[in-house]
């Protein structure tokens, strides 16, 4: 059956049952018509002893046979018996002579003789209490017998007719439902191969073939949004690489060009060194936030415990901008439901930020929001404009601090912390302050519902 196709299985499915069914039928008709014809050649016998019955006449202990108009007709198969002795007995066949005197003796009742296909009935005759006689009729079973196997053939014959005609049409009937499934079939997988924006658009499910075509348009809504996703993935990574990979060149090509002495090949090899980091950052965070993008379930993490790494991890560019990280612990603690590993490769660009701008100290603290844990990312450098606040976090563009203090950078980093938090259902957003720089990252509380995507 398994190997069979799901249109042969159903058609062999409605064969079966409706041919099962047609088989009861059948034997359920013969069955009772056969009653029923054994209950006709009962009731003739039965009507021809009444018949006997009223001819005979008796005086004392005598019984006659009276004549009646229709004594040719009353004569066939016709036993009287007075005690043992035959009164009157058709001359065709001994055998059937001997089976009626064996009845001759007996009560009321029926008897077969197989061999010569007919059926007996016996009658006590009984007068003033005393039985006289006895009256045997007789009938052939060989017309009733006919009249079955004739309705055996016809019944089967109707039946296989019924079920030829049942082949056809539910052949024809699988073949115009299933179709539509069919066209339904190689219409998604050519979309899926060429045009994955095309979709069935048949509206709310109302029966098996709506629900599949939505099935079906949500299968494909799945794979244009890996594609998207794969699609954004290359783009992201070759624009956020072009300019790293563009320093490193560079600075190769410059140190090749003429001899240098040890210490100015030494500071070629650390701006190489730094740019080479930059690049293995800036890939780990793209495939970071790839693996959020398509991963079904997300992990869980300490909120304090995850601020207190990126402190220590930011510690030394701290010492060399001369400021202190401070970690405010929230009460009571809280947790996110992001992996650790993620939510600091979020927060670690974000406060690196804060440490290349900040004067005297950075502070992050903790807070929860509805279904969000937030972290606040404050420093008290020059801040962000409210015309930068989205340009910051475009690839390659850097605010207007940045630009002014000639410090090196790509401007990476903000992008793929925002890139990376939205991947993790939160946020990251920049607010003017005039006092400072101030960063907010929201990212979903543990087992909280909650979607911060744009």
């Amino acid at each position: 059956m398994s190997r069979l196709g799901i249109r042969r299985r159903l058609l062999l499915a409605v064969l079966v049952a409706v041919g099962a069914a047609l088989a009861a039928m059948i034997v359920g008709f013969n069955l009772l018509l056969a009653r029923n014809l054994s209950g006709d050649a009962n009731d003739l016998l039965r009507a021809r002893a009444a018949a006997e019955l009223g001819r005979l006449e008796t005086s004392g202990n005598t019984l006659k046979v009276g004549e009646a108009p229709d004594d040719a007709a009353l004569d066939t198969d016709v036993w009287i018996f007075s005690g043992q002795t035959a009164l009157e007995a058709p001359v065709r066949n001994p055998t059937l002579s001997a089976a009626a005197q064996r009845l001759a003796a007996g009560s009321d009742q029926f008897a077969e003789v197989p061999s010569q296909d007919v059926r007996l009935y016996a009658v006590p005759v009984v007068a003033n209490g005393r039985r006289l006689g006895t009256v045997v009729t007789g009938v052939s079973l060989a017309p009733y017998e006919e009249t079955r196997r004739a309705a055996l053939l016809g019944s089967l014959a109707l039946g296989g007719a019924l079920l030829l005609v049942v082949f056809f049409a539910a052949r024809w009937l699988l073949a115009s439902a299933l179709r539509p499934v069919a066209q339904m079939t190689r219409q998604a997988a050519a979309w899926s191969e060429r045009d994955l924006d095309r979709r069935f658009a048949l509206g709310e499910p109302r029966d098996e073939l709506t629900e599949l075509a939505a099935t079906l348009d949500s299968l494909l809504d799945r794979l244009s949004a890996s594609l998207r996703r794969e699609q954004t993935f290359s783009a992201e990574l070759s624009h956020e690489l072009r300019t790293p990979l563009s320093r490193l060149s560079a600075e190769v090509e410059l140190a090749l060009r003429q001899e240098r002495t040890g210490e100015e090949y030494r500071a070629a090899l650390e701006i190489v060194q730094r740019n080479a980091q930059q690049l293995a950052r800036t890939v780990d965070a793209l495939l970071a936030a790839a693996r959020q993008e398509s991963a079904s379930g997300h992990g869980t993490a300490d909120a304090f415990a995850v601020a207190a790494g990126v402190a220590d991890t930011c510690a030394g560019l701290a010492a060399e901008h001369e400021l202190a990280v401070e970690v405010e612990q929230p009460t009571p603690p809280l947790r996110i439901g992001v992996e650790a590993d993620l939510a600091e490769r979020v927060l670690q660009p974000v406060v690196e930020n804060a440490c290349r701008y900040g004067r005297h100290r950075v502070r992050i603290t903790i807070a929860r929001e509805g279904g969000a844990v937030v972290y606040s990312v404050n420093d008290d450098g020059p801040g962000v404009t409210d015309d930068e606040r989205e340009l910051i976090f475009e690839p390659g563009n850097r605010g207007q601090a940045g630009r002014q203090d000639g410090t090196a950078g790509a401007g990476l980093g903000l992008a793929l912390a925002r890139r990376l938090a939205r991947a993790a259902a939160g946020e990251l957003d920049a607010l003017p302050d005039g006092s400072g720089g101030r960063f907010l990252i929201r990212l979903p509380g543990a087992g909280e519902p909650f979607d911060w995507r744009p």
